[in-house]
């Protein structure tokens, strides 16, 4: 099969690159990185893409950035980075990419537990998240010529947070006034 990675360069990216590269072709599509290059917050950049790699079998999205942050410190411009990135950049991924797969190909997205299992200074990512997953259950019932859409929910990584949330989150836990156990958090 020739499947797309988006976000091929990321911590998500290389590790289903690497599952998949020993029985598939992969092509790496990354913001600044991998074979191709494209902004997935733009549909143009997404299609002229798609248009250079050709019918492909699958198109896996593993990108996506939010913004970890204290809910005092929270605003609309910062809820609006997930919203246009990791939300909407996947939804244009499956929007542009749906007249390059092959007839029964598939789309995997990718959401984060923090849809079901909020963590403190993740609001945006459980909002982002969720709406994803709505996303796909609704597209799943419209898509043409058996096209198939999924999403896959990983824990939540370090890469994910913003560099300054995991010092604040082990210094709340230490206190005792974080109830999310840092156990489930990858860092």
């Amino acid at each position: 099969m020739k499947i797309i990675v988006i976000g091929a360069s990321g911590t998500l990216g290389k590790a289903v690159s690497t599952e998949l590269s020993p029985r598939h072709e992969i092509v790496a599509v990354g913001r600044k990185s991998g074979g191709f290059q494209a902004d997935m917050r733009e549909l143009k950049s997404l299609k002229s893409v798609f248009q250079k790699i050709g019918k492909v079998d699958a198109i896996v999205c593993t990108a996506g950035s939010v913004h970890f942050g204290p809910w005092a410190e929270m605003t609309p411009e910062k809820f609006d980075i997930g919203l246009r990135d990791k939300l909407m950049g996947q939804v244009n991924a499956a929007l542009a990419g749906q007249e390059f797969l092959n007839d029964g190909g598939s789309f995997t997205l990718t959401s984060g537990i923090l849809s079901e299992d909020p963590i403190q200074y993740g609001a945006a990512a459980s909002l982002v998240n969720g709406a994803l997953e709505s996303f796909v259950r609704a597209a799943a019932i419209e898509l043409p010529r058996a096209l198939r859409i999924n999403v896959v929910s990983p824990t939540v990584i370090e890469e994910s947070l913003a560099w300054q949330v995991i010092p604040r989150l082990k210094e709340a836990n230490a206190q005792g006034i974080v109830e999310y156990p840092l156990n489930k958090v990858v860092y």
